[in-house]
């Protein structure tokens, strides 16, 4: 997967959130985005995979240098993000097999192995309501680690993971990025550090209309 952003930008009311961002992603490597609190890093991952539309420019996505129709994408990304919700009422066994008839699990993981990888094994018949902000956190990385996808955007990633959660996150994400192009939107230097390039949003911040 290569992504191509031409002339981005993005606005509320006046105020430019970035504006003029050119950058090409390329397959299998690692970018950081970041910026402090409100500086927009969340909203830049949103208007490049097209669920907030840019005010300027344009994104292009490309798999084996063949460029991705914008409605098969879904099918070629996962991302976690804080404000992603989960359905709730199901247990997790049943929302796992729900998810992965739309989602592939990587290198033929099965279910059980799944549950395993995030240490819920206790936990496959609780519905998801009554998981703590950790476990719901766990399986949301969960989906975007193992899943037979090209491109993982990451937001915040280690919210609401105690130590060894983030252990956990630190250890399969350094995995994650031998195969996969992966974007880490975080002000918390170690959840990117390793990461190959370092994209500062306000750098690309306009006050203009």
């Amino acid at each position: 997967m290569e992504i191509e952003a031409t002339g981005l930008g993005k606005k509320f009311q006046k105020n430019w959130i970035f504006r003029d961002l050119n950058y090409q992603f390329n397959a299998s490597n690692s970018y950081a985005v970041t910026g402090h609190n409100g500086s927009g890093k969340s909203t830049f991952l949103q208007v490049l995979i097209g669920f907030v539309p840019p005010n300027e420019g344009q994104t292009i996505f490309k798999l084996n240098g063949e460029i991705l129709p914008t409605e098969k994408l879904v099918e070629h990304f996962d991302i976690v993000t804080p404000y992603l919700e989960l359905v709730e009422e199901f247990t997790l066994e049943e929302f796992l097999k729900f998810h992965f008839k739309f989602k592939s699990l990587k290198d033929q993981i099965s279910i059980d192995s799944f549950i395993e990888k995030i240490y819920l094994e206790k936990d496959r018949d609780k519905e998801i309501k009554f998981f703590s902000s950790g476990m719901k956190q766990r399986l949301k990385l969960g989906l975007g680690f193992f899943s037979n996808s090209e491109l993982l955007l990451l937001d915040e990633p280690t919210t609401n993971l105690d130590e060894k959660g983030t252990e956990w996150y630190l250890e399969n994400v350094k995995d994650v990025i031998q195969n996969k192009l992966v974007l880490i939107s975080s002000n918390q230097k170690h959840e990117y550090e390793f990461c190959n390039e370092v994209i500062h949003i306000p750098d690309f911040k306009r006050s203009n209309s």
